[in-house]
């Protein structure tokens, strides 16, 4: 079989796709942590880098978004707005909403809150949690998102990096708390019911998704979130179209990645 290239691939005009072979820009001992803010469960070696793969994805296809809105404006550097643009464009994009509540960049997109009366309620008072929350813990996620910027040959003014690190912390940790459900629940009981329209070339469902969509009963340590749960969970997260199936595509080489420093977390 053919060794798979290093180097990034093309995958349209001026955009660069993620090869199966790049170092994943969220380490392991990141993702173990997010999920440590959500359960006291076991997160398994294989479910750390699926999750990690996950979200490399993710954010992968709303830089490449924003970086297209900003060649239209002939930007070279990602902006906020550029952010937003690539969001409204494609759906599928629309992920860590509790992220969205807390930036400035999303005020006013969210809608504010009525009373009974449809008059609008003021904001309730801030309380500091002595929980970690996504919004409290995204400064972790701004190294390997900026890992992610130079490998797509992008800048991003500092706003644009906080609200990716936002993103990225806030879809994690929806991520490991639909997880966790699913190992609660002793297997897979719902998935995102919308569809997204899918080229002829993308119309059928990965190999690796099919199997994951039969997993009506889950088998396994109930203390324990694998990989399969991840993968359900993606399922979840993200409507039925192409960067779901690219998700499930690229997570398949997770496992085989960067294995020298996978820290093993106490069960």
């Amino acid at each position: 079989m053919a060794a798979q290239s290093a180097g990034p691939e093309r995958r349209g005009p001026g955009i660069l796709s993620v090869s199966v072979t790049e170092a994943l820009p969220f380490k392991s001992s990141l993702v173990r942590a997010v999920f440590r803010d959500v359960t006291p469960m076991h997160v398994s070696r294989a479910a750390a880098w699926t999750a990690a793969s996950v979200t490399r994805t993710v954010l992968t296809e709303i830089i490449d978004g924003a970086r297209r809105a900003a060649a239209e404006e002939s930007r070279k550097k990602l902006s906020s707005g550029h952010l937003v643009s690539a969001i409204d464009r494609n759906v599928e994009l629309e992920v860590g909403g509790a992220w969205y509540a807390h930036s400035p960049t999303f005020k006013g997109m969210t809608g504010a809150p009525n009373d009974a009366g449809g008059v609008i309620a003021p904001s309730r008072k801030r309380i500091r949690s002595r929980k970690p929350s996504a919004v409290v813990g995204a400064h972790r996620f701004e190294a390997g998102v900026k890992v992610l910027l130079r490998g797509r040959g992008a800048r991003a003014v500092p706003e644009m990096v906080r609200d990716l690190d936002g993103i990225a912390s806030a879809f994690l940790t929806d991520l490991a708390r639909d997880a966790a459900m699913i190992v609660r629940e002793g297997g897979v009981k719902r998935f995102g019911t919308v569809s997204m329209g899918l080229s002829a070339e993308s119309a059928s469902p990965a190999p690796l998704e099919e199997s994951v969509r039969a997993l009506s009963v889950r088998q396994g340590d109930s203390r324990t979130i694998d990989r399969a749960d991840v993968l359900a969970a993606t399922m979840i997260q993200l409507f039925d179209g192409n960067l779901r199936q690219r998700a499930f595509t690229e997570a398949g080489e997770a496992p085989l990645m960067d294995p020298r420093r996978d820290d093993e977390g106490a069960r």
